[in-house]
């Protein structure tokens, strides 16, 4: 049996107004962002459903059609102490538009009055500025694709809207209206528009916490299946812990009264101390250990916890290269309790989080996540955090593509080939092809259009990248993990 209406608890759901409109189908915005306005629409709040926009005509939009725009939320993991295990069926998505066959579509609803809400997620790469026409049917970027909304809807002289970007870049909010703004620019947009911008849209900063690892696998998913009694195609497994913080006024908070249905919406003036708790501790370790933990033979983050040595080298790593330097000033308490509370949900039991799929944008987010606690690191100490360079040293090695196929690159895991799944693997495949490891280092280090800044000018950083990569490359990135010779 397939998911359908005929399930859902209440159909009357399915007939709220449209009030977001949302750019991304991915699993995080479903099961973090949307679980929120559903759980308020069945809590009688907010009262509204999300248009959704797929970027890409690559499947997908079919199968939200196939159930009715219904999907599953499988909430598992442990809430203070306690086993928790909750199937959710999400009535939150009215429906899902093509911007490539359906952008006349998408355009009409910026003339619904009743949408109020913007939200996005495209990854950190998608919050960039290409100067492009509007006019596009449809424009390339999602900024583009966004402001072309927002003037069809200034256009029918209708008011503006909260818009949550919730792609993990410091100033996310901040950074999409620039880059709107330019867009006006380039496309020469009247004064008056870029007035009703300012005066009447809120270009909200935010940062989304929760591991979604989206559908199980094999074994997993038949016994989800047969537990749940139907078929789901979009079913998402999501943890207990959960946290959207919106920097946003009273008349913002006003706008998302889904906050009222879940404390784990925080609506502040200043969300920093949230953002560098979950850049730093949550994404930076994913980071830092995704290449080294998946050539090391582990396919999940649970396995690698599972890891006695592994666990150590995270823990570490953890509390004494990364908490000291973060940089904002959080209260000591507050950065341990936090990291605390990320090994036990890194250790979910009930998690299949697979380290392939955090490896997405290697470099992106090795840049955004890691290099200013690197830089800072070396600010406070003036010394190689030994740690981070083994996990920088498997990071160059997962990037050595050993196969270009069709513009796609894969690296090699014993026999087993992976996806380089960056917007650099080109240039890692070049790099990897004409010098030898320790030129790459220098290279790969030295490359300021990489990381912002000369990482060779760090003393004794890359002359430490290159001996763990050597031996790597000779022994096995599990060997030199385990070697825990620094603090140990």
């Amino acid at each position: 049996m397939k998911l359908n209406k005929s399930l859902l608890a209440d159909p009357s759901l399915t007939q709220l107004p449209e009030k977001v409109l949302q750019f991304g189908t991915g699993v995080l915005l479903r099961g973090l962002c949307d679980y929120f306005i559903d759980k308020a629409n069945k809590e009688g709040i907010f009262n509204g459903r999300i248009v959704v926009v797929k970027s890409t005509d690559s499947g997908g939009a079919d199968a939200f059609a196939e159930q009715d725009n219904l999907y599953t939320i499988c909430v598992r993991g442990i809430d203070k102490g306690v086993a928790k295990e909750e199937n959710i069926i999400s009535a939150a998505i009215s429906r899902v538009l093509s911007a490539q066959s359906q952008w006349a579509d998408i355009l009409e609803t910026a003339k619904n009055e009743a949408i109020e809400i913007v939200i996005s997620n495209t990854t950190e790469v998608g919050l960039q500025y290409v100067a492009e026409s509007i006019s596009q049917a449809p424009p390339a970027s999602f900024p583009a694709k966004l402001t072309a909304w927002l003037y069809e809807r200034f256009q029918a002289g209708l008011s503006g809207v909260v818009i949550i970007p919730t792609e993990l870049i410091v100033g996310n909010g901040d950074k999409l209206k620039e880059i709107v703004l330019q867009l006006c620019a380039f496309n020469q947009l009247p004064d008056a528009f870029v007035q009703w911008l300012n005066r009447e849209n809120s270009f909200c900063n935010s940062l989304v916490d929760r591991i979604v690892p989206g559908k199980p696998k094999g074994d997993s998913l038949k016994e989800l299946d047969e537990k749940l009694g139907y078929k789901d195609d979009l079913l998402t497994i999501a943890e207990v812990y959960r946290l959207w913080a919106i920097e946003g006024d009273e008349k913002v908070k006003e706008v998302l009264s889904f906050h009222e249905a879940d404390p784990g919406v925080k609506i502040e003036k200043n969300i920093e101390q949230y953002r560098e708790l979950k850049l730093r501790m949550l994404n930076g370790t994913h980071t830092l250990m995704c290449g080294m933990a998946y050539l090391s033979g582990f396919e999940t983050v649970k396995e690698a916890l599972a890891d006695e040595l592994t666990e150590k080298f995270i823990t570490i790593l953890m509390t004494t290269e990364i908490v000291p330097a973060i940089p904002y000033k959080i209260d000591a308490k507050v950065s341990q309790r936090y990291g605390r509370e990320v090994l036990d949900r890194f250790r979910n039991p009930y998690l299949e989080h697979q380290w392939i799929s955090i490896t997405l944008q290697y470099t992106m987010k090795m840049r955004m996540r890691n290099i200013p606690l690197l830089l800072k690191y070396y600010k406070e100490f003036n010394t190689v955090p030994q740690y981070f360079a083994r996990g920088f040293a498997a990071y160059l090695l997962f990037m050595k593509a050993t196969k270009e196929e069709n513009g796609k690159y894969y690296g090699k895991r014993g026999e087993e080939q992976y996806p380089i799944q960056c917007d650099s693997a080109a240039y890692f495949y070049n790099v990897w092809q004409n010098n030898s490891a320790d030129e790459v280092v220098q290279k790969v280090l030295s490359n300021t259009e990489l990381w912002g800044s000369d990482l060779t000018q760090l003393s004794g950083f890359a002359e430490n990248v290159s001996t763990h990569l050597s031996n790597m490359m000779m022994l096995g990135v599990r060997e030199v993990a385990s070697a825990l010779n620094v603090y140990a």
